[in-house]
């Protein structure tokens, strides 16, 4: 039995790109998780404007995987930086409902 991990080699794509998104939306299905990555803009009080800019797909197994790290990282974070503070919302921003396609 081979107990040896493979060698992981990260590359980029051709069209690999980074942005910035302070909105992400998740739709479930049964096959997998849908997260919307975008940028929410307020010009006014009223109105509140969700642009989205890219659509991710995962699987339930990469979600939960990704629940992991992430939680391992926010508590590394806070116990450097301290701990991050959600700020209340005065206008809850809507939750778009829908079938994952």
């Amino acid at each position: 039995m081979n107990t040896t991990q493979p060698k992981i080699q990260l590359i980029r794509s051709q069209d690999y790109r980074e942005n910035y998104a302070n909105s992400v939306q998740v739709r479930v299905s049964v096959w997998d998780f849908f997260l919307a990555f975008g940028l929410v803009h307020q010009e006014t009080p009223d109105q509140v404007t969700i642009e989205n800019a890219q659509g991710i797909y995962i699987s339930p197994q990469q979600a939960k995987a990704l629940w992991n790290i992430l939680g391992q990282n926010i508590s590394q974070y806070e116990q450097t930086f301290g701990d991050i503070a959600l700020e209340p919302q005065s206008h809850p921003l809507p939750i778009p409902h829908g079938p994952v396609h």
